[in-house]
């Protein structure tokens, strides 16, 4: 259940990808210690969406972008798919996204580029530049084990629930 004005803006963004089976079903593959993917893509996609807002740039992009980032759908830990996933998992999220979802340039360009940069090529977009910039700040936060300490993570898990 959103508690702000803010976070109910936020979900009615990404409510529809929140209700497809493939975006759900990252909830069983893990991604940061004992975080999920569907938990950490949620945060990246709020956290994208609140800077992009007071920055002036498209909150919505950002948080749809944010959200289907790492829609690899795969468990990264025992399967190296199609080689090293830093490299290779923002293509991968991408065919998926683009199989299931009709996306923006802007969130193409989020989705391929978040993990500049291992991308090699900078992303074209500002909002691509924040969603890559929040997901190493989220990833961290699940390493370093103080993600559940952020307000905004009880909120995440609450929303990967919806």
């Amino acid at each position: 259940m959103p508690e702000t004005k803010e976070e109910a803006e936020f979900l009615l963004c990404v409510a529809d990808l929140l209700q497809s089976p493939a975006v759900r079903s990252m909830e069983r593959l893990p991604q940061h210690g004992d975080v999920s993917c569907l938990e950490h893509s949620v945060c990246v996609a709020y956290v994208s969406y609140w800077m992009c807002k007071k920055l002036g740039l498209s909150y919505r992009e950002a948080a749809r972008g944010g959200l289907l980032h790492d829609l690899f759908l795969y468990d990264w830990h025992k399967d190296p798919h199609k080689g090293p996933h830093g490299f290779t998992h923002p293509r991968t999220a991408l065919q998926n996204a683009e199989r299931l979802f009709p996306l923006t340039d802007c969130e193409r360009d989020i989705i391929v580029k978040h993990m500049w940069p291992l991308t090699l090529r900078p992303p074209r977009y500002r909002e691509s530049f924040v969603v890559s910039c929040a997901d190493k700040f989220c990833a961290a936060a699940e390493g370093l084990r103080f993600y559940h300490l952020l307000k905004f993570s009880r909120w995440a898990a609450r929303a990967a629930a919806v």
